[in-house]
């Protein structure tokens, strides 16, 4: 089985428990006539629909690359991540609405100790399934996955707070708690769908991934070889699981296009042996005389026939140089 059936799999299976939640939260709703359940419950419409929509996109995203689509569809993941927290966003401001109209108009609760149980064992289930989803994603590089755990996650911490607030509502029979639990965590949801908007629109923007740049930065680093003058003007796109890594790679100035080549093939099985067939490279080889400033002070090629001066300081590949461009470079 390979890393998309594997998360298609994980998803279909929180897709299933997810209903199966849904339908026990909105039977504690009708028996009690909380509206605190009742934010529960809406919450759980949301986690089937987005489940549902990252079903598809994960199904989408695992096609391979074409013709249209030569980065692959792997960014349609996002696109799932993006609904998801549009859903969020809208059942938190439905949630706070029910809890305004139910303060200026009370109703009466009964029967809590039901709906508490209800509550309470979805809230476990929902983190197991958070855990889950988020483990997987983050091995496979899903953001939907990802995503999609948080969210479920943060529904767990959400049902913590609603079973002690309807403990209290139980023993003390003060109706208006049934409402402040409802303004509490429907503002919850909301910052929690706004979060994974401000994450997910990072990625289809195409935001610069530091902490990824860094890691390569000393991969490279921990493999270089001498004839790596620099690397520079490295710019990196993630869709889905695939890593799309664009960079220059500086030789000595006096090297064949044959010898070139096989300098950037030792890059390229470099990045491979860490991140298998999930990386794409596309590579500019420049020559080191292409520098208004000689880099020989900081070179480590010590077979150079053409040294201009002696090495000083070995110049290492860092999260600066790494994104560089040459007229940047130049500038410095």
């Amino acid at each position: 089985m390979n890393e998309e059936q594997i998360k298609l799999r994980v998803q279909k299976r929180i897709v299933l428990i997810s209903g199966l939640i849904l339908v026990g939260k909105f039977a504690a709703y009708f028996v009690t006539n909380s509206v605190g359940v009742l934010t529960d419950a809406m919450e759980s419409i949301v986690n089937v629909v987005a489940g549902l929509i990252s079903l598809y996109c994960l199904s989408w995203g695992s096609k391979p690359n074409d013709k249209e689509h030569p980065y692959g569809h792997g960014k349609i993941e996002l696109i799932s991540a993006s609904v998801e927290g549009i859903l969020i966003s809208v059942a938190g401001g439905m949630i706070i609405y029910e809890a305004i109209k139910r303060l200026l108009v009370p109703a009466e609760v009964g029967k809590l100790d039901v709906g508490i149980i209800i509550v309470a064992v979805s809230g476990v289930l929902n983190y197991l399934m958070g855990y889950y989803s988020i483990r997987t994603g983050k091995k496979y590089g899903s953001m939907a996955l990802v995503a999609g755990g948080k969210h479920l996650q943060s529904d767990t911490y959400s049902t913590i707070g609603l079973v002690a607030g309807l403990l209290v509502l139980y023993f003390t029979g003060l109706a208006w708690i049934d409402s402040a639990l409802a303004l509490i965590f429907g503002t919850i949801i909301i910052v929690t769908g706004v979060s994974i908007l401000k994450n997910t629109i990072s990625g289809l923007l195409d935001t610069a991934d530091d902490k990824l740049l860094g890691e390569l930065a000393d991969l490279l680093n921990e493999n270089r070889e001498p004839e790596w003058v620099d690397i520079h003007n490295t710019k990196v796109i993630k869709s889905g699981n695939n890593i799309h890594i664009d960079c220059d790679l500086t030789v000595p100035w006096y090297y064949t296009v044959s010898e070139g080549h096989k300098s950037g093939e030792k890059l390229k099985n470099v990045l491979r042996g860490r991140y298998s067939d999930k990386v794409q490279l596309t590579l500019h080889l420049d020559p080191c005389d292409i520098f208004a400033s000689p880099k020989c002070s900081g070179c480590i090629f010590e077979k150079c026939k053409y040294r201009k001066s002696p090495m000083i300081t070995p110049e290492k590949i860092s999260l600066s140089s790494f994104t560089l461009n040459e007229s940047e470079i130049s500038d410095k």
